[in-house]
């Protein structure tokens, strides 16, 4: 109801409110060409992208009052969000969630290529978010899903998109750097070429956990990294006596310093606390990059029944209130922020 009432700009978007170019983008999925051939979770993923890609549009539309024209900062970031929460409640699998909402995350990205400072790089960063492939056949839909007469231009657009990724070869995979260094420091924006090959000479491997309480990162860690000296927020907590509710700022530098002991001596070790927002992982990670130190992240998230079940067990359990907050504004780690990035249901 939301959409049906949340008009659009014209000059973009003729056919008018946000629900009538969902149901037109919908309908050119199922035109392309290559949708017969497509499996049964792909077209779900598509059909998914379509129904959120501007369901953020009603919590972010505003009129120029001047122009009359209508703008809508944001909405796929909104959008991204509704999906995310949607698709839990649904019980669909973690990392086919994840992509569908990467691809709501980046779905207006395409027509914007050539904006780009150098749109090589647009496209090879954007590859290993994303599958390029799909990111293209949604933005052939959501350009043909309007009646607006001369999208000529903004198509024209899209093929040169594609045939970019295609000459970066990573159309359909994600670019090959050279390794999982180079790809780090890509993202990091260190890297000095695409083609040179940083050595991957590292100190140490911190193994991140990251997780709402009650999502089983102790029992993880237990069962896979058992060797591993582990730094833990909660722990840390106990240890000084300080509640969650109350000031962190003991907790984390007593954590940092036992970071940096751990690093200047060069041991692998687990970094385990909750690390469910991006701003809070990047300070930590930034951290474990500066001793040269590989980076994985492992990030858990079963069931939210599951995680209640679980938390309810734990010797000191997190109120229901504060986990369903924590699940409400979580960011699952994507690849461009570590060596490696897992994600386990």
């Amino acid at each position: 109801q939301a959409m049906a009432a949340c008009q659009q700009d014209k000059i973009w978007h003729a056919e008018g409110d946000v629900w009538t170019h969902t149901q037109m983008v919908v309908r050119e999925l199922e035109r392309l060409p290559d949708w017969p051939r497509l499996d049964r979770p792909t077209q779900a993923a598509l059909l998914c992208t379509a129904l959120f890609h501007d369901a953020g549009k009603p919590a972010t539309t505003i009129v120029n009052q001047e122009t009359g024209r209508t703008h809508s900062p944001k909405h796929a970031l909104v959008g991204m969000e509704l999906a995310r929460s949607v698709l839990r409640q649904l019980g669909c699998p973690l990392v086919l969630r994840e992509h569908i909402c990467q691809l709501v995350r980046y779905h207006g990205r395409p027509p914007y290529l050539f904006e780009k400072d150098d749109p090589a790089q647009e496209v090879i960063r954007l590859s290993c978010l994303v599958n390029q492939q799909l990111l293209y056949w949604f933005a052939l839909a959501d350009t043909r899903g309007r009646s607006t007469q001369d999208m000529t231009r903004a198509e024209e657009t899209l093929h040169l998109w594609k045939m970019l990724a295609e000459e970066q070869q990573c159309y359909t995979q994600p670019y090959a750097f050279a390794n999982d260094q180079a790809r780090f420091l890509f993202y990091q924006g260190k890297l000095s070429s695409l083609h040179y090959a940083p050595q991957e000479d590292y100190r140490c491997t911190v193994t991140m956990m990251a997780g709402v309480p009650g999502v089983g990162k102790d029992t993880w860690l237990r069962q896979h990294r058992p060797e591993l000296p582990t730094v833990s927020l909660d722990e840390l907590r106990h240890d000084l006596d300080v509640d969650p509710t109350e000031n962190q700022g003991t907790v984390i530098q007593a954590a940092r310093e036992a970071c940096r002991q751990l690093l200047r001596d060069r041991r692998d070790f687990a970094f385990n606390a909750t690390n469910t927002m991006k701003l809070t992982r990047q300070r930590w990670l930034n951290l474990f990059a500066e001793y040269g130190a590989r980076i994985e992240i492992v990030y858990l998230e079963p069931a939210l029944e599951r995680i209640h079940q679980q938390n309810a067990k734990r010797p000191r359990p997190v109120p229901y209130l504060v986990i369903e907050k924590l699940v409400d504004k979580l960011e699952p780690p994507t690849a461009d922020e570590a060596h490696a990035v897992r994600l386990l249901d």
